[in-house]
């Protein structure tokens, strides 16, 4: 692979490698994660397209929701701070604004989440909007969003790019009706246009057409959401929605904990041998993460339920797995890791579409691996691990969160691994090294022990 983005020189300058702890015993613990960045972000969208005031309690404050909350600020919406009973930061308080301010620039660093639910947004405005990206975040797909919202009545010009940076020309108002688009490079098409339609003038009547449509649970989320500000989404089909125009409910909105993130902290049980226990696991979600209790038990650990915290131990071994992913995309670093370290050999399908994320997820994932003595390949629409020895060696997070936290998992079983920059974390959770420390036993939280 030639990609310029894994040139082996890329970490020759930046942060300080991380050296990922190694587990010294078995584990026993108990952890809690900040909330979740895609519950977050949708209500902090929706909380600005209300009819009156919302209240996110624990949300989660990150990279990722700070680009979305200066996003919503630049569009006129008020978000203010205010103290709340959760363990990773204040409540957010948000009063929206009608219209939104006239326009302004707006970056959203690395964040599929701001650029593809606050471009329909942007149609919104009586003026101009320019959105741009960090560098590593120009790849990421947009095309299928500025063709749809042109095919809405919204101005674009994006320089015939299909790409950010690009400029909306707002005129207040967005036609809405129906449109048909290929989400199969992201479901955050279907709800950033989802998120916005009840304020279209007709509503929006959207289709999708395409061989795959991913990671359906962020889908199902962001319709749940609508639901509870009082928007009924119809369905006439699995791949076809109809929002009627209206009014959102403001609400006060308890944001669940993030369960992708609490991923390598219980598959950490399975590597390290032990237990971990992720508190506030919800009975009801439609995160992505909601699998884990049905995928970990699949690599030979045990997993259940009970008061109120999902509860991982280890297994004899470690399993090798064959599986399509496409529901859960973004849990397959860390189970990639797992398998990394299994016995058998692994096949995760349905997941080309992660090649278009922070990194080609898939790629990095078999640079990585190879680097540290492992064999994996990249299929169509998936990777292939066949579990080798591996040795310690520099892990690269391609500035990307969740090839970081693998880096850490598989620095649990092999000693030596440094995860050139742990602190890409930070996107959606930056207390990851305290928190992987504590999980480990030291109480310093000093992460680099």
């Amino acid at each position: 692979m030639t990609d310029d983005r894994y040139s082996p020189d890329q970490a020759a300058t930046g942060p300080r490698p991380w050296p990922a702890p190694t587990a010294r015993r078995e584990l026993d613990a108990v952890v809690s994660v900040p909330g979740s960045k895609s519950l977050t972000n949708r209500e902090l969208v929706l909380a600005a397209l209300a009819e009156g005031p919302s209240r996110l309690r624990a949300p989660l404050h990150s990279d990722d929701s700070v680009r979305m909350i200066a996003a919503l600020g630049t569009l006129g919406v008020q978000i203010d701070a205010e103290p709340g009973d959760g363990a990773f930061g204040d409540d957010l308080a948000v009063t929206p604004v009608a219209p939104f301010a006239p326009g302004g620039d707006i970056d959203c660093g690395q964040a599929g989440t701001v650029m593809r639910f606050v471009a329909p947004l942007a149609g919104l405005v009586d003026g101009e909007v320019t959105l741009a990206a960090h560098a590593t975040a120009l790849h990421r797909p947009m095309g299928e969003m500025i063709r749809a919202l042109r095919e809405l009545g919204v101005d674009i010009d994006d320089g015939g790019r299909w790409a950010l940076p690009f400029t909306v020309r707002g005129h207040g108002h967005i036609r809405g009706g129906e449109v048909t688009i290929d989400a199969g490079a992201s479901s955050q098409f279907v709800s950033g246009l989802l998120l916005a339609a009840p304020r279209f003038d007709v509503g929006l009547h959207l289709i999708h057409e395409g061989d795959r449509l991913p990671s359906i649970p962020h889908i199902d989320m962001t319709i749940e959401a609508l639901g509870r500000r009082g928007v009924v989404v119809e369905r006439p089909s699995p791949t076809e929605w109809v929002v009627p125009a209206g009014p959102i409910r403001g609400k006060d909105v308890a944001v669940e904990p993030d369960l992708s993130n609490a991923a390598p902290f219980l598959a950490a049980a399975m590597v390290a041998s032990g237990r971990v226990s992720v508190t506030g696991w919800p009975v009801h979600s439609t995160q992505p993460g909601a699998l884990l209790p049905e995928l970990l038990p699949l690599f030979g650990g045990r997993a259940h339920r009970r008061g109120g915290a999902l509860h991982v131990s280890a297994g004899e071994r470690l399993t090798g797995v064959d599986l399509d992913l496409s529901a859960a995309g973004e849990l397959v670093p860390t189970l990639v890791g797992l398998a990394a370290l299994a016995d058998g050999v692994s096949t995760f399908r349905g997941i080309g579409h992660i090649r278009r994320h922070e990194t080609d997820r898939l790629a990095a994932l078999v640079l990585n691996l190879r680097a540290l003595g492992g064999e994996a390949d990249e299929l169509d629409d998936g990777i292939r691990i066949v579990p080798r020895p591996l040795h310690g060696g520099l892990w690269r997070a391609y500035h990307d969160h969740r090839m970081a936290t693998t880096g850490a998992l598989i620095g649990l079983a092999v000693p030596g691994v440094e995860v050139d920059d742990i602190g890409t974390t930070a996107k959606t959770m930056p207390q990851f090294p305290q928190l992987w420390a504590r999980m480990l036993g030291d109480e310093s939280g000093d992460a680099a022990a």
